[in-house]
């Protein structure tokens, strides 16, 4: 097993990733695009902004310039915002040897072309060996290493059980699978739905609503996710259910509390800054909508959250469309 690995993304989860990764004895380098908030990582050896209370450990090296960072790394973790995804591996290109392997973290697709991260990644970088984690986990449950289960798709079957077993131990359970289009899915689908959990719960609507609404947003990511040649067992585990559940329930979720503030009558801008990180379920609402249209998809709760957040739609008006809808069979 390899002794060094560079995770791209000093903000929560980039840094309870490199915490991990440390607990197995792993050289890791952590590295930031802000050189202010590097040295504070320095001098600190705790990541203050975005994950404040966990002590890195001396085999996790903060560093500023990504060059420094890859180099003689075999193994790299993308952990930032799928926004930045694409700069980014333009950026890595000239950096990486043949035979680096590259996994990443990020959720969502990327907006201006509706693509997801594997086929961005793949224009970007073709030849490398590549793959995608995600599940249910929140960032500081993590880094305090509370149990949690998440799972890890590759491009080579080889290279996926190498970087799970990096990932796999002290209370994280890593499986694998060879669908990335399911767990890359099922980790973007999930945070339009938690957007809508949030908003129901802020509109004050009670627990019966907040399971429909999981129950009947899993049947629209079933749809969606077999169209685009997701496996259906895999939107049925820990990259699918089990992160919808997650993400719906627990306010640890920024899409929930996203939501949360939209139903209680905030603009989607104010409701953004209030959570003050990025919301992977804002943008990819949008990307998923286009894709809806595309395959002639009737998947209403998806449509009502791209109604409420692009069209100015009341929430309440939202629910009541939703209510007033045919009866069906399920």
């Amino acid at each position: 097993m390899t002794e060094a690995v560079a995770v791209l993304g000093a903000g929560s989860w980039g840094t309870a990733l490199a915490i991990q990764l440390a607990r197995g004895g792993l050289q890791v380098k952590l590295w930031g695009h802000e050189p202010d908030h590097i040295e504070r990582l320095i001098q600190q050896r705790e990541n203050t902004d975005y994950l404040p209370g966990f002590r890195l450990a001396d085999n996790i090296e903060p560093l500023a310039s990504l060059a420094d960072a890859v180099r003689q790394v075999p193994w790299l973790l993308i952990a930032i915002p799928s926004k930045g995804f694409r700069g980014l591996l333009q950026q890595l290109k000239p950096l990486l040897e043949r035979d680096t392997v590259l996994f990443w973290a990020s959720k969502g697709f990327e907006i201006e072309s509706g693509e997801l991260l594997h086929e961005v990644f793949e224009q970007e970088l073709p030849g490398h060996r590549y793959g995608v984690i995600s599940g249910p986990t929140f960032a500081t449950e993590v880094a305090r290493g509370m149990p949690a289960a998440i799972a890890c798709a590759g491009s080579d079957a080889e290279a996926t059980e190498t970087f799970a077993e990096m990932l796999h131990g002290d209370r994280l359970r890593v499986y694998t699978t060879d669908d990335i289009v399911g767990v890359e899915l099922g980790g973007a689908l999930k945070n339009v739905l938690a957007i809508a959990v949030g908003a129901s719960d802020g509109l004050g609507f009670g627990a019966n609503t907040r399971a429909a609404l999981m129950t009947r947003g899993l049947s629209e990511i079933m749809q969606l996710g077999t169209r685009l040649g997701a496996r259906r067992e895999t939107l049925m585990g820990l990259a699918g259910l089990g992160d919808i559940i997650l993400t719906c329930t627990d306010d640890q979720s920024r899409n929930r509390r996203f939501g949360l503030a939209i139903g209680q009558g905030k603009s989607v801008s104010q409701a953004e800054i209030d959570v003050g990180q990025t919301v992977e379920g804002l943008r990819a609402t949008r990307a998923i909508y286009e894709k809806t249209r595309k395959l002639d998809l009737d998947l209403p709760i998806i449509e009502a959250v791209y109604q409420v957040l692009y069209q100015s739609k009341d929430p309440r008006q939202a629910v009541r469309d939703l209510e007033s809808r045919p009866q069906g069979r399920e």
